[in-house]
């Protein structure tokens, strides 16, 4: 029997619980004795010019060795902006020397013996700033009356797409249009960001640091200051999470590293949980506006996505996720025209990354609201909408009116088990006589389909390294070009190996994140891991029985063919001969037994899934409470059910965080409003239901282990579809449509707003 696709407990957990994580902060490396601390001076204005920063009273304070400034910065050339197609214009300095551009931009660094000296002294900088109008929003980005970089000569970052044709919603019956907003969110990880950096004496610096994948993270760092690669020694410890926030380096990584060679000494950096919330990119930032067209018997035949997306003060990645949201405009659905078109912006705030989905769940909550809308304006019932437009199930490429290319998908069938499970029709029934009673809670039913882009060449290849060596003792060492922060890569990992090779799980060890040990990787995003990594790792075990077949055949005096796995005795064995055999490890006593390998992904996969939310909202409050959540998310084969349903619970919470909670605000100064976790919720278990997951698994073809990503998914459906259910459970009472996250005063205000439109 395989061990695959059996609910293996994490064999990371127990060091976990009971010594903890070793993260960047935590690190007692003997290299880092009598390291001195940064702290960064960040700006107090969003928008504004630096007539001076004046040091010479943070110089004379307890235990400060140096102040750096913009002006000790020699050599260095600015940050680069963002992707190839956007504003190259538009530069970030290492720290701010003429114009600050968002409440958070750095300014100077203080370096000091003891961490809160840093803290002190960090407040007798004077920074003196004129300021300038800040732009919040898109709409005042796009109006470019005020420039954050008036050598741009425009605030926009990149233009992607052309106007939609003249003729797109010709022969509709039906068309409806709504602004709909993706706010801007906060990844806040458990850990925030970190990074040590020790330059040594043959002319190497060894730099420690959060992040998703150190070998990206070691290239950007390298190449921003200039640095041979070789020279670049990037580890990554323990990650408490990321959400795509830590892909790569950030600046301040790189700062670091500079500093340490600037003062000769170590020098370690860890910001506060207000910094992190400050300064670490931010997810989202979509203002969207969907148009949906078609008959009224349900059928949809034009769909069209404008996109605005708040880029931040300095274009990272965030102009990238229109592109992908664009990709993934028409969804799970057969719409036979489609257009879509985006622009990113440049704010007053800080920079947009990658967060969890990065582009694909903004375009699955836009068609899932286009959906209902459609739905509501023809009185058709949402779930009959979805059915008649989804594309029909399909086992061979399937090519959108937007050129992706879906592997392989029954998005119907997803529905109905979700529909089922929930008891749908029993809901509505149970729905319409809350209704009839007029009960101050009332019942909101919402749903989504979804599919998602995994393993996507965004960057990040479609290649995976991975190494594989049995020693002698019988226990194996796995290397990976992939990262963990929390997905359990070594447990899951181990159990490929395991299932080819009859080695225990429990002597098989993962090593990651040392680019001295793993020079090649792509890291862990987009959900690559298992569809990547894992095959890798799956073929590096498949070359390791071949080498060991044909070392074994001379030692045997046997046929290589004649040779068979016996993964009882984590060895090999003569077909048919009980008792004649040779373990793995005695193999490699007589010579090392390793292999090194590179898998190419055949192209990406396309995991999807249907998501049912039911609500109970408070009318007179607009208090919603979720009370159930039932989702299919099909990610093709399992490997390790418990680690998926972990993924797939994590998501799901997240997903109800910002529909209901989360968004990152600032007043019309560029002020911060959400600049501490008072002021930023994010959901917790008492928030909660217990999630129903429904099982479904359409294998892919693209790696041999027929896997698809997990990771974003469930983030992915549960957001609109907690959404839609809000809105679906005041609809009665004339409400439209309800803005992500759907607070309490936000629902309240839209009763109040509809009843007086109703009067």
């Amino acid at each position: 029997m395989s061990i695959l696709g059996t609910r293996v407990v994490r064999t990371e957990d127990p060091l976990f619980l009971t010594r903890g994580a070793v993260y960047t902060d935590d690190l007692a490396d003997p290299r880092l004795a009598g390291a001195l601390h940064a702290t960064i001076v960040r700006s107090t204005v969003a928008h504004g010019q630096v007539l001076s920063v004046d040091t010479s009273a943070a110089l004379e304070a307890p235990g400060v060795v140096a102040v750096v400034t913009a002006a000790d910065l020699t050599g260095l050339d600015p940050l680069p902006a963002g992707a190839p197609n956007v504003n190259q214009a538009m530069t970030r300095p290492w720290l701010a020397a003429d114009t600050v551009r968002f409440v958070g931009d750095m300014v100077a660094v203080v370096l000091t013996e003891e961490r809160y000296q840093g803290e002190d002294a960090a407040e007798l900088v004077v920074v003196d700033i004129d300021p300038l109008p800040a732009v919040i929003g898109t709409e005042a980005a796009a109006r470019d009356d005020v420039l954050l970089f008036p050598e741009a000569g425009t605030n926009v970052v990149a233009a992607l797409g052309g106007p939609a044709p003249e003729d797109l919603f010709d022969g509709c019956e039906v068309v409806v249009t709504q602004r709909v907003v993706n706010q801007r969110v906060a990844p806040v990880p458990l850990e925030t960001r970190a990074a040590s950096a020790v330059w040594g004496e043959d002319g190497r610096v060894t730099v420690f640091c959060s992040n998703q994948g150190a070998q990206q993270a070691k290239g950007q760092i390298a190449g921003w200051l200039g640095l041979d690669p070789a020279l670049v020694h990037l580890v990554t410890p323990d990650v408490g999470g990321g959400f795509g926030a830590k892909i790569g380096a950030d600046p301040e990584f790189a700062l670091v590293v500079w500093l340490a060679q600037h003062v000769g000494r170590a020098v370690r950096w860890s910001e506060s949980r207000s910094e992190n919330l400050l300064g670490m990119v931010h997810g989202r930032a979509q203002d969207q506006v969907v148009t949906v067209g078609g008959s009224r018997d349900g059928t949809i035949t034009a769909y069209s996505l404008e996109i605005d997306q708040d880029s931040g003060a300095y274009p990272r990645f965030g102009p990238v996720l229109p592109g992908l949201t664009m990709l993934m405009a028409p969804g799970t659905y057969a719409f036979p025209r489609v257009h879509a078109r985006a622009r990113a912006l440049a704010t007053s705030t800080t920079s947009i990354g990658a967060y969890r989905g990065a582009g694909r769940p903004e375009a699955t909550a836009a068609v899932e609201r286009a959906v209902d809308l459609f739905a509501a304006e023809i009185g058709m019932d949402p779930a009959d909408v979805r059915r008649k437009n989804l594309v029909p199930a399909f086992d061979t490429p399937f090519t959108t009116a937007t050129g992706a290319v879906y592997d392989s998908g029954d998005y119907t069938a997803a529905l109905d088990r979700v529909l089922a499970a929930a008891g749908y029709e029993q809901l509505r029934a149970e729905q319409a006589a809350c209704r009839a009673r007029g009960d101050v809670r009332q019942l909101g039913i919402g749903m989504a389909c979804y599919v998602e882009i995994t393993g996507a060449n965004t960057g990040f290849g479609t290649v995976e390294e991975a190494e594989l060596e049995v020693h002698a003792d019988g226990t194996a060492t796995v290397l990976t070009g992939t990262s963990p922060h929390g997905q359990g890569h070594a447990t899951t990992w181990a159990m490929i190996a395991s299932d080819q090779l009859g080695i225990p799980v429990e002597k098989i060890t993962v090593l990651h994140g040392d680019t001295d040990r793993v020079p090649r990787g792509g890291g862990t995003m987009g959900s690559r891991s298992l569809q990547q990594g894992g095959a890798a790792v799956h073929q590096a075990a498949g070359e390791l029985v071949a080498l060991a077949k044909k070392r074994a055949a001379e030692l045997l005096e046997a046929n290589p063919e004649d040779l068979v796995v016996d993964l009882a005795a984590a060895g090999l064995a003569v077909r048919g001969t009980p008792g004649t055999g040779i373990s793995f490890a005695d193999l490699a006593a007589e010579e090392q037994l390793l292999v090194h390998t590179t898998f190419s992904a055949a192209a990406p996969t396309f995991p999807f899934g249907a998501h049912l939310v039911v609500v109970e909202t408070d009318v007179e409050s607009g208090k919603a409470q979720v009370v159930r959540i039932v989702t299919v998310d099909d990610a093709g084969t399992i490997v390790n059910p418990l680690l998926a349903d972990g993924q797939r619970h994590g998501g799901i919470a997240q997903g109800v965080a910002q529909a209901l909670l989360e968004e990152v605000l600032y007043d019309p100064d560029g002020n911060p409003q959400t600049s501490t976790l008072a002021d930023y919720p994010f959901v917790s278990a008492t928030e909660l239901p217990d999630f129903e997951l429904v099982e479904m698994a359409t294998p892919t073809r693209m790696n041999p282990l027929g896997a698809k990503g997990i990771g974003e998914a469930g983030t992915i459906g549960s957001t609109p579809a907690v959404q839609n259910a809000v809105v679906d459970s005041v609809a009665h009472l004339g409400v439209r449509h309800i803005d992500m996250p759907a607070t309490p005063m936000r629902v309240w205000r839209a009763v109040q707003q509809a009843q007086q439109e109703g009067n």
